[in-house]
């Protein structure tokens, strides 16, 4: 969105998901993912399921069957996460693509939004928002900014919380296909990214 704003003529289309053009405040599972993830980065696992064993260690599920039905849920959560991991130069050891201290660094700004004057910046190019109707991040009282900001914007909901693509990667794609969201519309030529830049020899 931040790129749109600030240069408009190099984005053709945008799919921002589950996030909106407002400050936010981030939800406590953020940082207790962080926290397992720190965990992860001193253990010096070299298999992903050691990593996996490590997270699922920071996510309040117990022994029941809600429990199970919360796990199958949070699996694709801790997933995506750990496709920040990667082997370390000449070495075996996980670490993380991203440094913890970055991260850390950044979490407590991670929810703000740089602009705060839609009569100062505005992206008139199709826009596609993505939301999860568990989530909190989009809520139906930011659209009337989302349209100052995005006016050519349209909506779709998907049954899950923040982590869509995670939780619910076909209906996702659904999403993105389905007649009450045509690609038509978005002039969209593939799905695998969130924002699509036009290529900058052309310009």
């Amino acid at each position: 969105m931040t790129i749109a704003l600030r240069a408009p003529h190099l984005v053709g289309a945008l799919i921002p998901v589950d996030n909106a053009p407002v400050d936010a405040v981030l939800k406590g599972d953020f940082y207790k993912y962080l926290e397992g993830m720190q965990e992860i980065q001193n253990a010096e696992v070299k298999r992903q399921a050691q990593a996996d064993e490590i997270l699922s260690k920071y996510e309040n599920v117990r022994n029941t069957i809600l429990s199970r039905k919360l796990e199958r849920k949070a699996l694709p959560v801790r997933q995506f996460l750990l496709t920040n991991l990667v082997k370390k130069s000449q070495s075996d050891v996980l670490v993380m693509r991203v440094p913890i201290k970055t991260l850390a660094s950044s979490l407590a700004k991670l929810g703000d939004f740089p602009f705060k004057n839609p009569h100062e910046a505005c992206y008139k190019g199709p826009t596609l928002f993505v939301r999860g109707t568990r989530s909190h991040y989009v809520a139906d009282d930011v659209l009337p900014a989302v349209g100052q900001f995005f006016p050519r914007f349209v909506v779709t909901d998907i049954d899950c919380g923040h982590w869509v693509i995670s939780e619910q990667p076909e209906a996702f794609r659904q999403g993105m296909t389905g007649t009450k969201t045509p690609l038509l519309y978005l002039c969209l030529p593939t799905l695998a990214v969130v924002t699509f830049v036009k290529d900058l020899d052309k310009d």
